[in-house]
């Protein structure tokens, strides 16, 4: 039987690259998305040998639904999950209201733990299973004007460390993926002095490849993806002093 793939958010940008990826190397891909009209897109293109299912990461019951959707025709197991499902926006702390404070976390923290905990006895089925968080290099430093954003994503980073130690003695390989900026519809909806100063260089194809890597090689915890320019930065910006990198971000930021 061909291996499986679950994944969240994949009705749009990294997801949907990601699904047209793994369904191209033959996999089968369960695909959910919060929006039906986005699924019906996707399954336009992927055809009726793969299923989706509507999925709102903040509500058990409805990952329980996918989930069991999924595994009905997989025997029960799933090879990769792939936690993609996020929101972000940009702007400065006390501009945004609480609402959507409250909305990133719950999708990127508690979305992501809740996949993660219900997904679990469906990957050990499978064995030598992956499980992929989508993290960011906002995680990297906290970032002005995104803060409860870039505080989700080092979330994000510490469960994934945490869990790549945990489930080694199951067999389940967990990482996480760190892209800069990427072209996607969420990221058309964000603009800011970060953005603009950093630039979009990245392209949801570019992350899919990278997460592809990722479920097929289980060396790595962190998959940075990234330009050559910011790669080497990043490896400059890791060896500076506190106060140096603090001076940086916020030049950068505009703050």
């Amino acid at each position: 039987m061909n291996k499986s793939i679950f994944i969240t958010g994949a009705g749009a940008g990294i997801g949907k690259s990601a699904a047209l990826l793994f369904a191209k190397k033959g996999w089968f891909v369960h695909a959910t998305d919060i929006s039906q009209e986005s699924l019906e897109a996707l399954k336009a293109e992927l055809g009726n040998e793969h299923s989706y299912s509507q999925l709102d990461v903040t509500c058990s019951d409805s990952i329980k639904a996918a989930l069991e959707t999924c595994t009905a025709k997989t025997n029960g197991s799933i090879n990769v999950v792939l936690n993609n499902a996020g929101i972000a926006f940009i702007d400065n702390f006390e501009s945004l209201s609480l609402d959507k404070h409250l909305a990133v976390t719950n999708v990127n923290v508690a979305g992501v733990l809740s996949v993660t905990y219900l997904a679990k006895p469906y990957l050990d089925r499978a064995g030598e299973s992956v499980l992929i968080n989508m993290c960011s290099a906002s995680s990297n430093y906290g970032v002005p004007s995104e803060a409860t954003y870039s505080a989700s994503k080092f979330w994000v980073k510490g469960f994934t460390e945490a869990l790549n130690i945990e489930w080694e003695r199951h067999g389940v390989h967990v990482c996480d993926i760190l892209p800069n900026f990427v072209a996607t519809p969420m990221m058309e909806k964000c603009d800011g002095d970060i953005v603009q100063n950093v630039g979009i260089s990245l392209t949801a194809e570019d992350v899919s490849k990278t997460i592809w890597k990722a479920a097929n090689n289980r060396r790595k915890v962190h998959w940075h993806v990234d330009t050559l320019k910011y790669n080497c930065a990043r490896i400059i910006t890791n060896m500076l002093p506190y106060v140096a990198k603090r001076s940086i971000m916020k030049k950068v930021a505009g703050y």
